[in-house]
């Protein structure tokens, strides 16, 4: 399951507040620095570590994927070492159980419940 993409709803309104300002000026320049310019770098700044970040999260969707993947390949050749010992040596030896087999010999049947009759 893929994990959700960051949205910012501050980068959003910023978005939106920098077109508003651009209508007044295009050079907009509010003195101590604030300029529209120095918005934007900054607007532009987190957007940049929006997409970085959301591209991490993307790349740890795939590592998690292959993890999985690795995972269920072991466990596939787990069961087939299993039985090939089980196979060259017998599901009985004590090789088998040695292996992670339980003998035969060893192995409790599960027992169904008895239906009874309904009651009256």
């Amino acid at each position: 399951m893929a994990r959700a993409k960051r949205t910012s709803r501050v980068l959003n309104l910023a978005e939106r507040r920098a077109a508003a300002m651009e209508s007044i000026s295009a050079k907009l320049d509010l003195g101590n620095g604030m300029t529209l310019n120095a918005y934007r770098q900054r607007l532009n700044t987190l957007r940049d570590r929006q997409a970085q970040y959301n591209r991490l999260l993307s790349n740890v969707d795939q590592t998690y994927n292959d993890l999985l993947d690795a995972e269920r390949e072991l466990a596939e050749w787990s069961d087939l070492m299993l039985k090939a010992v089980a196979v060259v040596y017998g599901r009985s030896s004590s090789q088998y159980e040695m292996a992670g087999g339980s003998p035969l010999e060893l192995r409790q049947r599960r027992s169904r419940p008895s239906q009874s009759a309904p009651l009256g």
